[in-house]
């Protein structure tokens, strides 16, 4: 499954599509501003929210919680920075399963596995839009709201690391 994001160019508070090969709308990023902690919601085209993300209040270092029906199911932060790659872990709710997410995050070319199985790519080097990046979910059986909302996690983090310097 490949689905086509349109890169934001505000940050919070923005409103973004994210659409499938075929063009058609599939998931809404809800940016919510003037909040505490930085709050996004994935949302269906129907507009029910099917993951909400928010940064988590009072962590050492930069973390997003994604949240399923107002259960946690996943955080992510920074596992280490090199000077060419960036690193994050996402560690799922079962205690027992991280996801390692790794690549050129702020160039949209990064990649997320699972104990050295490739799930998803995120590139914008097989599109041809400016300003968009691609989703490609590699297997079937992998969640593709999760991995979307991972990919906007990590971006999110990134930028907002570049900020920071």
């Amino acid at each position: 499954m490949r689905f086509l994001v349109r890169d934001r160019l505000l940050g919070i508070g923005d409103d973004y599509w994210i659409e499938d090969d075929q063009g058609n709308k599939v998931f809404l990023v809800d940016g919510k501003a003037m909040r505490v902690r930085d709050t996004f919601e994935l949302k269906d085209t129907h507009g029910r929210v099917l993951i909400d993300i928010h940064q988590k209040m009072l962590a050492l270092r930069d973390t997003m919680v994604i949240e399923r029906d107002g259960e946690p199911l996943a955080k992510i932060k920074r596992k280490r920075l090199s000077l060419l790659r960036n690193h994050y872990r996402v560690a799922l709710a079962d205690g027992s399963t991280e996801l390692d997410v790794s690549g050129r995050i702020l160039d949209r070319e990064f990649a997320v596995e699972y104990d050295g199985e490739l799930l998803a790519v995120i590139s914008r080097r097989w599109l041809h839009v400016r300003e968009t990046y691609g989703v490609d979910i590699v297997r079937e059986d992998a969640d593709p709201a999760l991995l979307i909302a991972v990919a906007v996690c990590v971006i999110h983090l990134a930028e907002k690391e570049r900020e920071d310097d």
